[in-house]
């Protein structure tokens, strides 16, 4: 089958003259297509096979391949390196047919349109009793993602085993596997694992009633973030910090007041205006107190990021962190002085809306069929596989390309 493979030697390819440090970087990645890789087999008797028909780039997949991790002058020190093993097939944002099962695979059948819940825990690795950690719905913080017989990884895609969604075919556990409506589209049930990822951030730090919501990024994550705000809390008011012009345009749709990403003090005036906050002049960059918005949800996570978000927060208001990047240091004096609450919010499980509780999926799904959620317009671009390179190049060019979410698309090989 085909399949992009991560943590090998490269083919060699010229260095681009440009000034965009992503694209130098897409040129040196150790990421390679293999026309001939492996068919993937049953991992354990109650796995399956599946065969993809979209797989979205995740912001941390895009990291990755551009090596865009690390911008401290210090070494990184991941304490999660333990848990991945080398080399990788990407990909978890995936909509897929079953198209084999296991000898003990049960509860799904042969031609079943799914969206993957990747993590790789106690269940798909076959652990029994499962971990506290899973029993409570916790996924993330499961105890056994380093369990053989299945190779180190957090989720699919990065462990060796356990190969993603960018290869024509890929292997998953039946405790994985969400069914979706019929009603719903692929271009929508794509979205499934961010919205999830943003569930999860909002249920657990939930903005207060009548109160003001700040989402710094408008790529996939804040825009599911808005989505879910609009849905789940109609009386907040919502206001994003977008990079680009596409972002800018789905998130008034969507209903939120943007506002431009630089300068850092024009984002600060910018909402302070919007929220009410009063601004404390400063020789260098101002903090507002007292401040206006309740909670930041920042789904970029990265120095400049967090000193506007914690400038702007209330006292005793919440920031948290959503987005995945490297290690970062940052003047966070507003974070003691203001006493902030500032909080990591970590993938997905099962999570309580509407006083329901159910996987995030589940109710990402629940909530297009029910046509409260529509992200229509969010995934803006479509490659085959053979074509990565265009859809790397699209991500790391999004000012020129307009693209939020781009997915690899195996239902026709045609580039869209």
């Amino acid at each position: 089958m085909r399949a992009l493979v991560f943590g090998v030697r490269p083919e060699p390819q010229p260095i681009p003259e440009s000034d965009n440090p992503l694209l130098t970087a897409l040129a040196r990645t150790p990421m390679r297509f293999d026309g001939a890789f492996p068919d993937p087999d049953f991992l354990l008797d109650d796995w399956v096979v599946l065969r993809p028909r979209l797989t979205g780039i995740c912001g941390s997949d895009s990291k990755q391949v551009f090596m865009d991790w690390n911008e401290s002058t210090r070494s990184p020190d991941n304490p999660t390196r333990g848990w991945f093993s080398m080399p990788q097939v990407l990909g978890h944002e995936v909509v897929a047919d079953v198209v084999a099962l296991g000898p003990a695979a049960h509860g799904v059948e042969i031609g079943d349109r799914v969206v993957l819940d990747p993590w790789l825990t106690c269940a798909p690795r076959g652990v029994d009793p499962v971990c506290p950690a899973c029993a409570a719905g916790d996924l993330t913080f499961c105890e056994s993602f380093a369990v053989p017989p299945i190779a180190p990884g957090i989720h699919t895609g990065t462990s060796r085993d356990a190969t993603g969604g960018w290869a024509d075919l890929m292997p998953a556990h039946v405790s994985m596997l969400h069914p979706v409506p019929e009603t719903v589209s692929d271009e929508l049930a794509v979205f499934a694992d961010p919205f999830a990822v943003m569930l999860h951030a909002i249920t657990r730090n939930p903005p207060p009633p009548n109160g003001r919501a700040m989402v710094y990024g408008a790529g996939a994550l804040g825009t599911c973030a808005v989505a879910i705000l609009r849905a789940l809390h109609p009386d907040v008011e919502v206001v994003v910090v977008a990079r680009f012009p596409a972002q800018a345009a789905l998130a008034a749709k969507l209903g939120a007041t943007v506002v431009g990403h630089e300068p850092a003090l024009a984002v600060i005036e910018a909402v302070a205006a919007w929220s009410g906050g009063r601004i404390l002049a400063n020789e260098g960059l101002p903090m507002t107190h007292p401040g206006g918005v309740d909670v930041v949800y920042d789904t970029v996570g990265k120095r400049e990021t967090f000193e506007v978000g914690a400038r702007v927060l209330r006292a005793r208001g919440t920031l948290v962190k959503a987005g995945v990047h490297g290690p970062t240091y940052w003047e966070d004096t507003p974070l003691y002085f203001k006493e902030l609450r500032f909080t990591g919010s970590n993938a997905f499980g099962i999570e309580t809306v509407d006083g329901v509780r159910r996987h995030g999926i589940d109710h990402y799904l629940d909530l297009v069929a029910a046509g409260r959620v529509d992200l229509t317009g969010m995934l803006t671009h479509t490659f085959d596989l053979d074509d990565w390179r265009s859809a790397f190049t699209a991500l790391a060019c999004q000012d020129e390309s307009g693209a939020i979410k781009v997915a690899f698309d195996f239902r026709t090989g045609d580039s869209h």
